[in-house]
C-alpha cells in the first residue's frame, strides 16, 4: 500500500506547485485537484449495493449498507446521530435480538441464523460497532433510516463473525433475517421504549441521590428556626430543615411519577409490522417477542392490547415526557427557591451559603452568582420546552401511523441526557455545600412581625394583631415589644420559641 500513499503526495505537491506559479489560470490547478479526486477515489476500496432506487458504492470496511448511505446523504442536519446515545444503539440490538429469538420459536428463522445474529446483537449491547450508528437523528420516514442502519450493521456483524464477507447478502439479509416479521413502525418505537427504560432507571438512581442531599441537609437544620413566606411575605415560624426536607419530598413525589410512567413504556406493538395488523408476522410472534423483551431486559414488557391503535398512538412517550417536565418543574422551582434564600450577601434576604465556585462578574470585584441553580433552571427549561416538541408531534400524526416519532425521541433522550448529566453536578457542587446563616436566620425571627401568631394561643387574636400593628408602625420586631411591654417572662419566651412547639414538630 505505500506505492498509492506517494502517489497521492506526489499528486498534492504538484497541485501545491501550479497553484503557487500559476495565478492566472484556473485549469491547470482544476485539473490537478481533479486528478488527485480520481486517484484517491481510485483507491479506496468499496463495495456495491443496491437498492430500488440503484446502486450505490459503500465503504469497504462500512458495516452499514445502501439505504444508510442514502440516509447519510438525505439527512446531514444536526450532527447527532443515533450513536450520541448509547442506549439507544443498545435498544436497537436489544429489540433485533428479541425479534430474532421470537422468529426462532415460531419455526421461521433457523438455528444457524439465529445464533450469528444473536452474537452480532450481543456484541452491540456490550458496546462494540456503536460507531456505526451514524444516521442523524433528525430524519423523514419516521425512523425508517435508523432501523435500516441497525439492519444494515447487524447483518454485515454477523456475517463477518460467521466468517463470511460484508455485503453476502445472500447468507444474511438485513431485511429478510434482522427485519423479519417487523416493520419500522413496530421496531422503531418499541426501541425508543427500551432505550428510555434503560436509562430511566440511570436518571432515577441521580435523582434519589439528590432527594438524600437535601434529607440530610434537612437533619442538619432541623434545629435552626427561620420565618417561613408566603407570597413573598413574612408568614409563620419553621425550621431551615423542614424546608430542606420539603425540597427532597418534593423530589421522592416526582421519582414516584417517573416510576409509574413505566407501566406506559412497557406496551409495546412488536408484532403490528406496518399498520397494525401483523401482516408479514407469524401467528405467535408478538406475543414471544414481548416475553423475550422482558427476558433481556428484566422490565415487564407485555404485547399491547390493540396494536392498530397502539401503532398510531403517542400516550407512551407524552406521559414520559410529562413526568420528565414534572420533575424539572419541581427542580426550577427548588433552584429558583435557593437563589432567593442566598440572595445578598448585603442587600438581600442571605440565609443560606451556596459554595462559591467561581467569580461572578467581569466588571464588579467580588461578586459570586448562584451559577449551579442557575444552570439547573436553564436545563429545565429545556426539558419543558422539549415537552412542548412532543406534545406537537404526538397529535400530529395521520390516521395509522405518526410520522414524527424520531423528533419525539430526540426530545425525550435528550431530556434524560440532560437530567441526568445536571443532577449530580447540583448535588456535589451545590447542595451538599450549602451552610446557613444562623445569625442572620435569627436576627429575622427577631424582628419579624410573623411570630406574632404563635401568639394567638396565649394573647388572642385582638391583643396580637394590636401587637402587629404596633410593631409596623414602630419598626420593632415582636419579640422586642413583648419585652418592653413584659406581656410574657423570658422563660415564657424560650418555651414558645422553641422549634419543636413553635413548628409543630414531634
Amino acid at each position: 500500500m505505500q506505492e498509492p500513499k506517494l502517489l497521492l503526495n506526489f499528486l498534492w505537491n504538484i497541485n501545491r506547485t501550479m497553484m503557487k506559479h500559476i495565478k492566472k489560470s484556473l485549469k491547470a490547478p482544476v485539473i490537478a485537484f481533479g486528478l488527485l479526486l480520481t486517484v484517491t477515489i481510485g483507491f479506496s476500496q468499496t463495495r456495491t449495493e443496491s437498492d430500488l432506487l440503484g446502486e450505490k458504492e459503500i465503504p469497504a470496511e462500512a458495516y452499514y449498507g445502501v439505504q444508510t448511505m442514502r440516509a447519510l446523504e438525505n439527512f446531514p442536519v444536526s450532527g447527532t446521530t443515533t450513536n450520541a446515545y448509547p442506549d439507544f444503539v443498545k435498544a436497537f440490538a436489544i429489540v433485533k435480538l428479541a425479534a430474532a429469538r421470537a422468529n426462532a420459536d415460531v419455526g421461521r428463522l433457523n438455528q444457524e441464523k439465529l445464533s450469528a445474529i444473536e452474537k452480532a446483537c450481543q456484541a452491540v449491547i456490550n458496546g462494540q460497532y456503536h460507531d456505526q450508528f451514524l444516521v442523524d437523528l433528525y430524519q423523514g420516514g419516521a425512523g425508517t433510516s435508523a432501523n435500516m442502519n441497525a439492519n444494515e450493521v447487524l447483518a454485515n456483524i454477523a456475517l463477518e463473525l460467521s466468517g463470511h464477507q460484508k455485503g453476502e447478502y445472500h447468507i444474511i439479509e438485513p431485511h429478510d433475517d434482522l427485519n423479519m416479521g417487523q416493520s419500522t413502525n413496530d421496531t422503531y418505537p418499541t426501541t425508543i421504549k427500551v432505550a428510555l427504560l434503560i436509562h430511566n432507571d440511570r436518571l432515577i438512581t441521580e435523582a434519589e441521590a439528590l432527594s438524600g442531599a437535601f434529607h440530610d441537609k434537612g437533619e442538619e437544620f432541623k434545629e435552626i428556626l427561620k420565618m417561613g413566606r408566603t407570597e413573598g411575605q413574612d408568614a409563620v415560624p419553621m425550621t431551615l430543615g423542614q424546608e430542606f426536607h420539603a425540597f427532597g419530598n418534593q423530589l421522592d413525589a416526582e421519582i414516584a411519577l417517573l416510576r409509574q410512567t413505566e407501566a406506559y413504556l412497557c406496551e409495546v406493538n412488536m408484532g403490528a409490522t406496518a399498520i397494525g395488523t401483523g401482516i408479514t408476522a407469524s401467528p405467535g410472534y408478538a406475543e414471544r417477542c414481548a416475553l423475550h423483551l422482558a427476558e433481556i431486559t428484566g422490565k415487564p414488557f407485555r404485547m399491547s392490547k390493540d396494536l392498530i391503535a397502539a401503532t398510531s398512538s403517542q400516550q407512551a412517550f407524552v406521559v414520559y415526557s410529562s413526568g420528565l417536565k414534572s420533575l424539572s418543574i419541581a427542580l426550577s422551582k427548588i433552584s429558583s427557591d435557593l437563589i432567593f434564600l442566598a440572595s445578598g450577601p448585603r442587600a438581600g434576604i442571605f440565609e443560606i451559603n451556596l459554595p462559591a465556585l467561581q467569580p461572578g462578574s467581569s466588571i464588579m470585584p467580588g461578586k459570586v452568582n448562584p451559577v449551579m441553580p442557575e444552570l439547573m433552571n436553564e436545563i429545565c427549561f429545556r426539558v419543558i420546552g422539549n415537552d412542548v416538541t412532543v406534545t406537537l408531534a404526538a397529535h400530529s400524526g395521520l390516521l395509522q401511523l405518526n410520522a414524527y416519532e424520531p423528533v419525539e425521541a430526540i426530545a425525550i433522550l435528550e431530556s434524560q441526557k440532560l437530567l441526568f448529566n445536571t443532577l449530580p453536578l447540583f448535588r456535589k457542587q451545590c447542595i451538599e455545600g450549602i451552610t446557613a446563616n444562623t445569625d442572620i436566620l435569627e436576627h429575622y425571627m427577631e424582628r419579624s412581625v410573623g411570630t406574632v401568631t404563635a401568639l394567638n394561643p396565649v394573647l388572642g387574636y385582638e391583643k396580637t394583631t394590636e401587637l402587629a400593628k404596633e410593631a409596623l408602625e414602630t419598626n420593632k420586631g415582636i419579640l422586642e415589644l413583648i419585652r418592653e411591654k413584659k406581656i410574657l417572662t423570658e422563660q415564657e419566651i424560650r418555651e414558645l420559641m422553641d422549634p419543636v412547639t413553635l413548628t409543630g414538630q414531634e
